[in-house]
């Protein structure tokens, strides 16, 4: 194919500098779940990847990556909300939902705030315990601005293919920056202070009584299980095929916010001084900023004898930056200044976790 081809089929592709048939959402199919599955959960990150789930009331649920998928699209996972503790009869403040958030500088392709503003459309699969009205909103943090629509699920149970349309908005531009600008969130049960007004399908300044009018309640019943997957954002005024990504591919966007080294992970370093203390320099893929380091289990220490030490470790914050950082051990019981060691994480289920989420 001749240079000249090449460039027109991909000037074909361009419209306004996005990219045609690109996804916004990261991880939409729900292929990476680094964390695994997260029991007695009232609010924070789910099994899978960059979705959170968040709540205000008595809400637990377990989620977890789930096989329970809709047949012949081509997904392999879900992920699945399952009710622990349920909320029957929520009060005006209660709340439940899942979300997902993306930085300013992914979202400038938009143009939000300007004359030039480009509609979005979502779309997703979804199964409910629930028939009847559920709301999806998109929510901008940088603005206090948000808007809602209605889906109806016909049957419980039951994989729905769901597809909606979000106006453009020309007022209110996000931050062209690595902080959080926009969420979408699905709502799941919702008091009288977020459904008591009237659903705000065009873009306006928050109003929380207008955010989740009729939205059914999700979380009444500890049978109740509600899953999603396909979830897709893309410019335009309709819905595109879901774009699957391979699994490498995924990963490492999902990398930019959390990165797992689980058991068996071995970081090389040398002893400082006589005390003794140890520096283990450790490269990582680079984050959306310097992460916070949490170890589960203390790791091994090894040096060059042959001899070990169980102990703690920290990471020094002053060295901390987004793809490189330095693991200290303290006043361990073996080395001597100047000996090379490793540090491995020895016990069954230890891990050490980098966290950089918006």
């Amino acid at each position: 194919m001749s240079k000249a081809r090449q460039l027109a089929d991909l000037g074909n592709q361009v419209d306004d500098g996005a990219i045609t048939g690109s996804n916004m959402v990261i991880n939409g199919a729900m292929t990476v779940a680094q964390r695994g599955t997260q029991t007695a959960q009232t609010s924070g990150y789910t099994a899978c990847d960059r979705w959170q789930f968040a709540e205000n009331g008595s809400s637990v649920v377990t989620t977890t990556q789930d096989s329970n998928i809709p047949a012949g699209e081509g997904f392999g996972s879900s992920l699945k909300v399952d009710v622990t503790n349920a909320s029957g009869t929520p009060s005006s403040g209660n709340y439940a939902f899942l979300r997902t958030k993306f930085e300013g500088q992914d979202l400038q392709h938009i143009r939000k705030g300007t004359s030039a503003a480009k509609p979005l459309t979502l779309s997703f699969w979804v199964s409910s315990p629930k028939t009847g009205i559920h709301v999806v909103e998109l929510y901008d943090t940088d603005n206090d601005r948000q808007v809602s629509k209605s889906y109806t699920i016909n049957s419980v149970n039951t994989w729905q293919h769901v597809s909606v349309l979000m106006p453009a908005d020309t007022t209110g531009a996000f931050n062209d920056d690595n902080l959080i600008s926009m969420q979408i969130i699905f709502w799941l049960m919702a008091g009288s202070n977020f459904s008591g007004g009237t659903l705000n399908t065009s873009w306006a300044a928050n109003n929380n009584s207008n955010r989740a009018v009729g939205q059914v309640n999700c979380m009444d019943n500890t049978s109740n299980n509600f899953y999603l997957t396909g979830v897709c954002l893309n410019v335009g005024d309709s819905a595109i095929d879901f774009p699957h990504q391979s699994y490498g591919d995924e990963l490492a966007r999902c990398q930019r916010y959390f990165q797992l080294y689980p058991e068996e992970t071995t970081v090389t370093g040398i002893c400082y001084n006589n005390d003794p203390d140890w520096y283990f320099p450790f490269v990582f893929p680079e984050m959306r900023a310097a992460p916070t380091v949490t170890f589960s289990g203390n790791p091994l220490l090894f040096c060059n004898s042959d001899n070990s030490d169980t102990t703690s470790v920290t990471s020094n914050s002053n060295n901390d930056n987004r793809k490189s950082l330095r693991l200290q051990a303290f006043a361990t019981a073996v080395g001597s200044a100047g000996q090379a060691g490793w540090l491995q994480l020895n016990a069954a289920n230890s891990y050490f976790t980098l966290d950089a989420e918006l």
